[in-house]
């Protein structure tokens, strides 16, 4: 008879792990709304034609500048096209250009803050001033100026917007490499004759990097606010594409009589923008141990 209660125990240990999930969601109903609205984004991302079946760049001269109707929900804009599909479709541009020059800053960085943390020296100095010269201009504007000398365009603007994020990660990861080659542990490998390659790989590199996925995130939300002013500039993605940013500066003229056309992109911005920086925010607590689980 010793099964019986074994088999009352497991729905009570999923009670109580359901129980511990409802008092979670209920204690961080902002970290739910961001999350939701993050996944909305996702898939408007990876297939916008699951939330929209309209053609973002069909336009439509006898239908345009209308308000909200059934048929379109945010109203049309100048050339009769679809808001709502527009600011659909535009995620794909807004957040992939965004999230490439993170990728592209966080590998760039972690390799320049690991290769100066481990060689030290001329080239740790090298390295520490050249990240000095560039953190000393802000993103933005590093961005529009890298931009100046390679021309507008999607890959140039994912380029501008990752070397300008780059100083970032680079020192975060260069400290954490110099404590960590430092460390007891490290130094007691090494005496056993533990390859360097080995060591970096096994010892150094998963500590160094700790951090960088939560600057990712939290840095996420700066490049999509530079991807959203740098469209806006005609920096990015050219016309007619559905690009927050330059959804902006294409309804910047029609403010008075079609506010819609600028409002609904700008709201995509900064309920997006909110969104992945309260996301990296709680990230941040939770690895730094000020939140109990």
């Amino acid at each position: 008879m010793s099964f019986i209660p074994h088999t009352f125990s497991e729905p009570h240990r999923v009670g109580q792990s359901s129980h511990r999930l409802v008092r979670w969601l209920l204690r961080h109903p902002g970290l739910v709304l961001a999350a939701a609205f993050l996944v909305v984004a996702a898939i408007a991302t990876v297939a916008p034609h699951w939330l929209t079946a309209y053609d973002p760049l069909a336009a439509d001269p006898i239908a345009a500048q209308l308000t909200s109707s059934t048929e379109h929900w945010l109203g049309t804009d100048q050339l009769g096209r679809d808001i709502y599909s527009r600011v659909v479709h535009g995620a794909r541009y807004s957040l992939l250009i965004s999230v490439a020059a993170m990728l592209l800053a966080a590998v760039a960085g972690t390799l320049l803050g690991l290769l100066a943390g481990l060689a030290r020296g001329a080239f740790d100095e090298f390295i520490s001033r050249l990240l000095d010269v560039v953190s000393s201009f802000p993103d933005l504007l590093l961005a529009l100026m890298l931009i100046s000398f390679t021309g507008p365009g999607t890959t140039n603007l994912i380029l501008a917007l990752g070397v300008a994020s780059v100083p970032r990660f680079a020192r975060v990861v260069r400290a954490q490499t110099l404590v960590v080659a430092q460390s007891g542990y490290v130094e007691h490998a090494r005496t056993f004759g533990l390859a360097s390659h080995v060591l970096v790989w096994r010892h150094v590199l998963p500590h160094a990097v700790a951090q960088v996925p939560i600057l990712a995130t939290i840095g996420l939300g700066s490049a999509i606010i530079g991807t959203a002013g740098l469209s806006f500039l005609g920096m990015g993605p050219q016309p007619p594409a559905a690009e927050w940013g330059l959804m902006l500066a294409e309804g910047r003229n029609y403010l008075y009589n079609a506010w819609w056309i600028a409002v609904w992109p700008g709201v995509a911005i900064t309920l997006t923008v909110i969104s992945v920086s309260v996301l990296g925010r709680y990230w941040q607590t939770r690895f730094e141990g000020r939140e109990a689980a």
